[in-house]
């Protein structure tokens, strides 16, 4: 057994290179011997979102706080509130973050696959982020 004391890992800002505006990842777990997944709960101030990005083995996201947007690639953008959880497949290409005026809080869940977790990709555009819902 393995106890994480909350505070034990510091905070971090969201770099510029993977999102817009203002956004901090406080990490909860990283893959180890036993398991694949890793975990942090992201918090975006309104505004704020990812670039487009992909994860090999997919991610999940629940939604814990605020009002959020979630886009597919070639999909339209949907709105998510708390307690609401989005599945995203192995590669399919998305983006997530706050709406315009209200913050949004998620855990994000993906899984390890030969050392990677994630691919980052363009910048969300501020035409395709302030699409209609």
């Amino acid at each position: 057994m393995e106890i994480t004391r909350i505070g034990s890992r510091p905070s971090t800002r969201g770099p510029q290179d993977w999102f817009t505006g203002s956004v901090r990842i406080d990490p909860l777990f990283d893959p180890n011997h036993a398991r694949r997944a890793a975990s942090a709960i992201v918090t975006f101030e309104p505004g704020a979102r990812t670039a487009w990005h992909t994860h090999p083995l997919g991610q999940t996201l629940i939604i814990v706080s605020g009002i959020g947007w979630v886009q597919k690639h070639g999909g339209s953008v949907e709105e998510v509130h708390p307690g609401d959880i989005v599945w995203f497949e192995p590669n399919e290409k998305h983006w997530h973050g706050a709406t315009s005026t209200i913050g949004m809080s998620h855990i994000a869940i993906q899984e390890n696959l030969n050392g990677k977790v994630v691919d980052w990709m363009e910048k969300v555009t501020d035409k395709e982020y302030t699409r209609e819902v």
